[in-house]
Order: C-alpha cells, then structure tokens, then sequence
C-alpha cells in the first residue's frame, strides 16, 4: 500500500483474497477522513453495472440521468477515502478502465482490488496472497504443527462446531495431511472444520483423499487449488439429503443476499414443501454452505432480522445443478413474481408507518429485483409483468434515490411492449414523473402525450387522473399556474374518489407550491394543513415532510420566519428517515432563505453551500423547478452583498465533501444554532453568553461542527490537554484516570473527528477556541 494507490490482491479463489482485503481496510480505516468504502461484485454478470455498484456503496444519490461513472468522479475528486473493489477476475475490462479513470481524477483516492488475476493498469502493485502456511509431512511423521497458519485456523473452526476439539498425539499426523491436502486454503479448511462435528480427523482425510483420486485420476501430485475446492464442495454436496441439494441448487436464483420469505415463496414448490423451507436453510447455514447475518428491518423499526447468502463459488456450483435439473425458468419466474408481489403491496400500504421501512427493504434486495426485470426483458412473454413491476416499484425509484435506475429499465419496458394496455398507460406516467424530476421536460411530455391517447381509447378516468397530475407539475415548470392549479384539483378528486391517498397526497402538496406562487398564500396553507392532517392521521411521513417543506416557504414568503423555521426543520428531521435528495436539497435551500431574513447571513450562506452540495449529488439544480429559482437569485445575491465578497468567499471555499447524512445534520444544527444567535444578539448584554457562543463557533466552523460526532464532555477535556502537548500519562495523571483509558478516549476522539494524529486534534481545539 505504500508503493502504490492501487492494490491488486491476486489469489485462486478461497485463498483468503477478501478476508486480508478487510483486515487491511480496517487497520488504515484512522488514515482515511472519509472512510472506507468496500464494494462487493461478485454478485455482477455485466460490466455495465459496475459503475452502478460501485454508486449504490458509497450511497450516491442516483436522481439524475448523470452516468455513474460522473456521479462516482464528482464524489470521489476532492475526498480522501479507500474504495475496496471485490471479486473483480469476471469484470476485468470494466474495473480497470474505471480504477484508472478514478485514480487519474481524485488525487487522494487510494483503491484496493481482489482478483484472480491482475487489472493490468498502469502504476498497479501487485500481491500475491499466499495460501497458508502448511506442515510437511516425511515418512509419517507430522512433527510440531500448530506453529503452522493453516493449522491454527482449522482448530479454530473446529472449536466452533467441537468445543472439545484439540491436537493429540493421535490425530496430529491426520492434521497435517488434511491441511496439507487442502493447500492451505483458507475455505475448504473452514469446509472441513465443518464437517469434525460428525466425522474425525482421521476419516475426513480418508474420505477426502478417493475424492481427489476420482478428480485428479489418482494422480495426487497433480491437484490444481481450485480441483482441491471442487472436490471438497462435491464432498459437502454429498453429505446433504436431497431437499438440501434441490434447496442449494435453487437458491442460486438469487443474485444476492435474501430473506426467509423470498426463499420460501421462490423456492418452496414440488418436492420442496414451503414449510420446510426454513428447518432446510437452517441446516445448510449449519453446513456452512449459507451465510446468515443480522440486519436492522429499517430506520422505523429498529428489529433485526436475518438474511442470507451464498458464497460466490457454492452459487456457481448451485447454478450449475439447477442447469441440470432444468427448474431454472421456473424459479425465475417465481423470482420475478415474488417481488412483483413485494412491489404491488409497497405501493398498496404506501401511506402507512411502514414507508421507510419498505424502502429500506428494497434497497437491500435492490440487484435481486434488477435480476427479475433482466429476465422479464430477455424472455419471451414475460415483458408485460416486467413493465408492470417496472412502474410498481415507482417508490423505489423515487423515495429510494434510484431514479437512474428507474428511469432505465422503465424506458427499457416501454419499448419492449407496446400494447395500448392499461399496465403501459402507469409505466409512462411514472415514466413520466422520474423524467420530471430529472430535469427532462420533453421525454415527460412524449410519456404524457401517448399515456392521455391510451387514457381516451380505454375511456380510464384514473388512468387520465394521473396524467392531470404529472402534466400539471410540467405546467408549473413551464410558469402556467392557473392551469396547473385546475389539473392539479381534478387529479386529486379523482385520485380522492378513487381512495388513493398516495396519489391523492402528492397531487395536494404540489398544489399547495402552485397556489402560493399564484398568490394564493391562505389558500395554499389550508391544502398544506390538509396534507399534513390525513398523512398524520395514516402515520404517512414521505407526503408530510414536503407538506411541511411547502408550509414552510409559504411562511417564509407571509414573513413569518419563526414559523417557517420550525416547518423545514420538521421536514429535514423527517429526512433523517428517507434521505430523499431533492426534499433535502428544496428544504435546505428555504432554510438560507429563511436565515437571510433574519439577518443571519453568515448561516444563510453556509446552508446555501450545503444546499448546492445536494444538488450537485443529484444532478440538477434549483432552476430546474421553475418559480423557485426566482427567489433563489434574489436571496443569493442579497447574502453576498450583506456580506460582502471577501467573507462571503471565505465561507463557501474549501467547503467540505459530506454525505447527504451530514448535510442534513448540519442543516438542522446550523439552523438552530442561527435561531439562538439571533435571540442573544437581540438581547442586550448576552452577546458573550454561552449559547452565542456555540452558535458562533457552529456559523464559523460548520466541518468541525458536522464533519462528525460531537465529543463528550471527558473526550473534551482529554483533547484540550492533547492540545496542551501533554502525553497520554500526564493526562491521566491530570485526570485521575488508566493510561489504558487515556488511550481508549483518543483512539474515539480520532475516529470521530477522522483525524490520524495528535497534532490533528491540537488544530482542531485551536480553531474551536478561536471561534467561540
């Protein structure tokens, strides 16, 4: 790592590539500010999804037609980080052109790959992961074996599924040969282990050496590592009864990790009775040929529950059983169907509690729903259901920052069928929405045009509804108002008629932000208070952040700053849930303007700088949205002047690169720090009180505020003493403290603020002491 930016850890498969690649992320984590980033993309088959994988890890917003390949430049230029690119051998071209491309870029980037075989780039240092380390064996003799690696690992595993397991005189020499015969790799040792809850040392190696003779044809001195596995795992599949088997072969439908329900949905039919599925996933997660992990169901819930996956090499060796068997078509269409299913409920139980947590759930199972449209695509007959998960999964898309995305495979149904159906007429209004809100007007009104022809042939009043809708948010765009407001009122009693509170929500808000801009201001606050009464009555939040978010620049344009404060703060906290871009940016955006007119330009400035930033992750910008950008321009220029152009430089240069995390962190704090500020300026005789002088350091110093957690108060104190040049036992001695403990509270304090040394820490005391 210290020879080059770029790592390539070249190994055969199993030998331990990924797990030394996590090792290594982890010790260097201190020397990166913006972290650590690891992409995994064994799960891929095309090399034009690698852009796309590597976006979804570092959690780019996607609501722009923007290649990732730009999202990912503009993310990555000014950010110090580690991008881990795993299982890279079958997406060679792709990585390599975009590793170069990247490191050409971003200056302080530095990028660690695991392959079977180098990028063949450029300024590429190249490692070669050695297996472990294995004992020799000489005329029956094994000698002292647990100094070995290979050793060391396999009574470690061993201990996990045999708690009395250890090395004797008895079993040392069969050690020896079973980690000799497994060339010291790291997963078939940790396969074996498995296998010594039920069989000896002395009979796996038996077993192990007639199956190598099989696969070798008896020569042993000939085994290639990866026969060596093969082996092993036919091994492994062998010892299964025949439900495990059909069970590990149709799980390799999956492209990725998945839960309980889309295996019992996908995978229980015929012989597998659904069931059964469960006690069957258990008992191949007990063989080790399935990995189970905890997740959090979501931001709302908090619950965890358990997913599951398959390592690269069992789904390959699955997928090729399910080949044989012939079942494939099948399981994709069960595939398919399941999250069709999933899709059709998100948007049936939209305005309920359960909204962030549905999102969530989508983005998990994100590239096994993008494996369902392929096959729908790629299959004959198959296109119609596809184009209808297409626009079912129109939420996901939207609220789950993947318009991009969307936006593809929508465009992507669209002219793969062309049946005047009413399944076609949704796909193109929402086709139609993600256009809108990407900045493209004219595709929206080709989508719209063809959606309203269908609409009048089928005589489908709801179906028209939805085009009133969209077209009226194009009207706005367009500076039509008048006309806007009446497409907005009829979607939105049929949408009301039809009980589709979703569709009924969105068509209020949006009409709400048109009738303030036509002046109708109380008319305008009554549809915002009713947008926030029925989403509230429903536990619907998505809605109810942009009715705050509207109310809010309503207040805003009334005067009524207090109150506008407090509605985009409401808003934003919503947003700590669902992170959409553009409710962000929009809300972020009316706090600088709510802060100008309280005359607290320094803080209107530094949210406006965290406004672009937002902007610019989703790739577009205020002007897209039509009357917005008039009092964007005018508040803009009246921060500048009140500030004049030396300060005002000062505020926005060297803005830090945050995520839209931080950016929302920041907002909220930057805007109650500015409320406080304002109220012990107001105050004769408190402008040194302690809560001026927060809110001053948090106006001056936004990064040190926001880049990070703040410190308790003995990390405080820990850190001014650093700050001091006193060593780690003058502060404990300072504050009756461990040296261990003294220890522990800097290795925090570092980490929180993403700093790598002491010095770091003293700078940053300094600064906060010269801001307050």
């Amino acid at each position: 790592m210290s020879r080059s930016r770029l790592l390539t850890l070249v190994g055969p498969g199993g030998v331990g590539k990924t797990r030394l690649a996590a090792e290594l992320s982890s010790r260097t984590r201190k020397a990166f500010r913006d972290g650590v980033w690891s992409v995994e993309l064994a799960a891929l088959d095309d090399n034009a999804l690698v852009g796309s994988q590597i976006a979804a890890a570092l959690r780019l917003p996607d609501q722009s037609n923007r290649s990732p390949m730009e999202r990912i430049s503009d993310y990555v230029q000014e950010r110090q980080l580690l991008l881990v690119l795993d299982n890279c051998e079958h997406l060679l071209d792709a990585v390599s052109a975009l590793a170069a491309k990247l490191l050409d870029f971003a200056p302080e980037l530095r990028v660690i790959t695991t392959s079977r075989e180098p990028l063949g780039i450029l300024g590429e240092q190249v490692y070669q992961v050695p297996p472990l380390s294995t004992p020799a064996v000489s005329n029956g003799y094994a000698g002292a074996v647990e100094a070995f690696e290979s050793v060391r690992l396999l009574v470690d595993r061993a201990k996990s599924v045999d708690a009395g397991f250890e090395i004797t005189d008895g079993n040392r020499l069969s050690v020896a040969q079973l980690c000799q015969m497994l060339d010291g790799i790291p997963l078939a040792i940790e396969l074996a282990a498995a296998r010594l809850r039920s069989v000896s040392v002395a009979q796996l190696v038996e077993r192990l050496d007639r199956r190598f003779d099989i696969l070798t044809g008896g020569s042993r001195a000939a085994i290639p590592r990866q026969q060596t596995l093969r082996a092993l795992i036919d091994w492994s599949y062998e010892l299964c009864t025949q439900d495990e088997q059909l069970l590990w072969a149709r799980l390799a439908v999956f492209p990725t990790s998945f839960d309980v329900k889309a295996v019992e949905e996908v995978c229980g039919f015929g012989q597998i009775n659904k069931r059964d599925v469960l006690d069957l996933l258990d008992h191949l997660v007990a063989k080790s040929l399935v990995v189970a992990e905890n997740v959090i169901d979501g931001p709302i819930s908090g619950d965890q529950s358990r997913r599951y996956r398959q390592l690269m090499t069992f789904r390959e060796y699955g997928a090729e059983l399910l080949e044989g068997i012939g079942e494939s078509p099948e399981l994709r269409r069960r595939q398919r169907d399941h999250y069709l299913g999933e899709a059709s409920q998100t948007v049936a139980l939209w305005c309920g509690p359960e909204q962030a947590n549905r999102l969530a759930a989508a983005r998990r199972d994100h590239t096994n729903i993008l494996s369902a449209l392929e096959w729908s695509a790629t299959t004959p007959g198959e296109e119609l259901a596809g184009m209808n998960l297409a626009a079912l999964l129109r939420y996901h898309w939207i609220a789950g920052r993947n318009l991009s995305d969307g936006r593809r495979w929508l465009d992507r149904m669209l002219g793969l069928d062309m049946h005047r159906t009413p399944e076609r007429g949704t796909a193109l209004w929402v086709a139609a929405w993600v256009a809108l809100l990407q900045g493209d007007r004219e595709p929206a009104q080709q989508y719209l045009t063809e959606c309203r022809s269908i609409a009048d042939d089928l005589d489908d009043q709801v179906l028209a509804a939805h085009v009133d809708h969209w077209e009226a948010l194009s009207e706005v765009f367009k500076g039509r108002l008048e006309h806007a407001i009446e497409l907005f009122g009829r979607a939105a009693a049929i949408h009301r008629r039809e009980e589709d509170l979703a569709s009924e929500l969105t068509a209020l808000f949006l009409l709400a932000w048109t009738q303030m801009y036509d002046g109708q201001m109380e008319e305008a606050l009554a549809t915002c208070r009713q947008v926030l009464a029925e989403s509230g009555q429903q536990g619907e939040r998505w809605s109810q952040a942009y009715g705050h978010a509207v109310m809010g620049l309503c207040q805003w344009h009334l005067g009524q700053l207090d109150e506008a404060r407090q509605s985009q703060i409401a808003a934003l906290e919503i947003q700590r849930d669902f992170h959409d871009g553009l409710c962000v940016a929009l809300t972020i955006e009316q706090m600088s303007w709510t802060a100008a007119s309280n005359r607290c330009y320094e803080s209107a400035a530094i949210l406006f700088q965290a406004a672009q930033s937002v902007w610019k992750g989703i790739g577009t910008t205020i002007s897209a949205f039509g009357p917005l950008e008039t009092d964007f321009e005018q508040t803009a220029a009246q921060v500048r002047n009140e500030l004049g152009e030396a300060r005002y430089l000062s505020i926005i240069d060297g803005w830090p690169a945050l995520s839209i995390d931080q950016t929302v962190e920041l907002a909220l704090k930057s805007a109650h720090a500015a409320y406080v500020s304002r109220q012990t300026e107001t105050s004769a005789g408190h402008k040194n009180s302690a809560a001026h002088r927060t809110a001053k350091s948090v106006l001056v110093d936004p990064y040190s505020q926001y880049g990070g957690p703040h410190l308790t108060e003995r990390e405080a104190q820990v850190a001014a003493l650093v700050a001091q040049g006193r060593s780690n036992k003058e502060i404990a001695a300072e504050l009756v403290l461990s040296h261990r403990t003294v220890g522990r509270h800097i290795e925090r304090i570092l980490a929180k603020l993403g700093f790598t040394s002491r010095t770091q820490i003293a700078s940053w005391v300094a600064s906060q002491t010269k801001a307050g």
